[in-house]
């Protein structure tokens, strides 16, 4: 029933790529069933099949079934690919996956055609602060603020302060060749 995948039938669609709209929507379903769950969100790549999987819903379940999805647009980079794990350069937010200093130095490393618009997107600085950043970016890029800014915000969210200070004293130690201390 989704013209995405009828006109990739005639021109080639891997059992993968279909098989991920199936085992997708039936994790919808069993969200739906064993958690309560009535809401996926997802990237905007994301709306067949997601709209596959609120159709499962409303066709296995009782009539009246109410759940819904919600796409948001995908965060991309300067050079127009998607921010994710399948561009390569992935970040976790687990610390087994990806170190607290290894996730604060992804962030420092953000382009700066970037930054203002992760700032944006992945802290809760106010509109000001940023503007505030953003200026800084323009006139001084080489003290590269907003991305120090936006690698301790990250980090000290997703791994709290002693992480962050860690991340810090470690990125301090490597980049001044003050290993011993």
């Amino acid at each position: 029933a989704k013209d995405t995948v009828s006109s990739r039938i005639e021109s080639g669609i891997s059992y993968t790529e279909f098989g991920y709209m199936i085992l997708q929507s039936y994790d919808f379903l069993n969200l739906y069933r064993d958690k309560n769950c009535k809401l996926q969100i997802g990237g905007s790549d994301q709306w067949g099949n997601i709209t596959a999987g609120l159709e499962l819903i409303r066709k296995s379940e009782e009539e009246g079934a109410k759940a819904f999805g919600l796409t948001i647009p995908l965060v991309t980079k300067a050079d127009g690919t998607k921010f994710g794990k399948t561009e390569g350069g992935a970040i976790w937010l687990d610390k087994e996956k990806t170190s607290p200093y290894e996730f604060y130095q992804f962030w420092i490393n953000t382009d700066d055609r970037d930054v203002v618009k992760y700032l944006k997107y992945f802290t809760f600085l106010s509109k000001e602060e940023i503007e505030a950043y953003a200026e800084k970016t323009e006139t001084a890029p080489e003290k590269r603020e907003a991305q120090k800014r936006l690698a301790e915000e990250v980090t000290s969210l997703v791994h709290g302060r002693e992480a962050l200070e860690q991340a810090i004293n470690i990125s301090q130690a490597l980049f001044s060749g003050n290993i011993k201390e």
